[in-house]
């Protein structure tokens, strides 16, 4: 068994308890009752042709092991903040990545200027005069089931992950509808050419392409390079795993990406600004 099954059997395992019916019209109404969060697709693609830069919050991996166990998602969230991050991903996946649903929230809610969730809010950005502009949120977790989606969007996400080989053609319907019922946008992962296939049958948008084979958990940036030039001009193109220097950034930038996902190297600086800026120089 790969990491990646062991992984989803572990994600069915821990959500089956919860599970119960989420039907599209539920979906709306907690976006119409809950703040507008913003767009996640309108971050990656930048007016002036830089590299979007979407950092984690990963404290651990499983293969890097322990990356900053005890991180605060909030404070590292800011740094990513001040730094210019065009966007944020917070993995809420408990048993391998060291996360939870509470840290997405926490972020968001700081986002919005300290408003809690669900609170009987308007569907307008709170953000009070001076606060730093608002990045949107990413549900980093395994997604199977639409009440994922529907927790996602009660903590505030602009965006969740579908990962393309490991799911069924049903189950990514299922979510993709989810999401698009709660007005979230949807990161489709892919890592080969049969799954490009199966996420624009599915209408992709957006598609992250994964340089690390999920099974070996091998890198290669050429994956990017070679994936890029079979998807539509229109699709807006996420380059994942392995960028670690603003040469990679660069490297992947004139591949044709439009943003790069950059988790270990942003949480093993002290100041990650640098970095960022870095990668936006490219």
């Amino acid at each position: 068994m790969d990491k990646l099954t062991e992984i989803m059997a572990n994600k069915r395992r821990e959500i089956a308890p919860l599970l119960r019916p989420v039907f599209a019209d539920e979906l709306a109404q907690r976006h119409k009752e809950l703040p507008k969060p913003p767009s996640f697709a309108g971050a990656l693609k930048r007016p002036d042709g830089k590299l979007a830069i979407i950092a984690e919050i990963k404290r651990r991996s499983p293969s890097a092991g322990a990356i900053r166990e005890g991180i605060s998602a909030l404070e590292q969230a800011k740094l990513y903040q001040t730094a210019g991050a065009d966007a944020i991903s917070v993995l809420t996946d408990q048993k391998y990545f060291g996360g939870t649903i509470e840290d997405l929230t926490l972020v968001t809610e700081f986002f919005r200027g300290g408003e809690p969730a669900g609170a009987g809010l308007s569907n307008a950005p709170l953000l009070p005069p001076g606060h730093p502009k608002a990045p949107p949120c990413l549900r980093k977790d395994f997604m199977v089931h639409p009440l994922q989606v529907l927790e996602a969007r009660v903590a505030g996400a602009s965006a969740i992950l579908i990962i393309v080989r490991a799911l069924t053609d049903d189950e990514i319907s299922s979510l993709q509808d989810a999401a698009r019922a709660a007005r979230l946008d949807v990161l489709f992962e892919v890592h080969n050419e049969a799954e490009i296939d199966r996420a624009l049958k599915h209408g992709a948008k957006i598609i992250g392409i994964n340089n690390r084979d999920l099974a070996t958990f091998s890198i290669d940036l050429a994956v990017t390079e070679r994936l890029i030039a079979q998807l539509p001009p229109d699709t807006i193109i996420v380059s994942e795993s392995g960028i670690q220097t603003a040469m990679d950034a660069a490297r992947v930038h004139a591949a044709g990406a439009h943003a790069v996902l950059v988790g270990e190297a942003l949480m093993k600086v002290t100041s990650p600004a640098t970095l960022i800026d870095a990668f936006h120089a490219v």
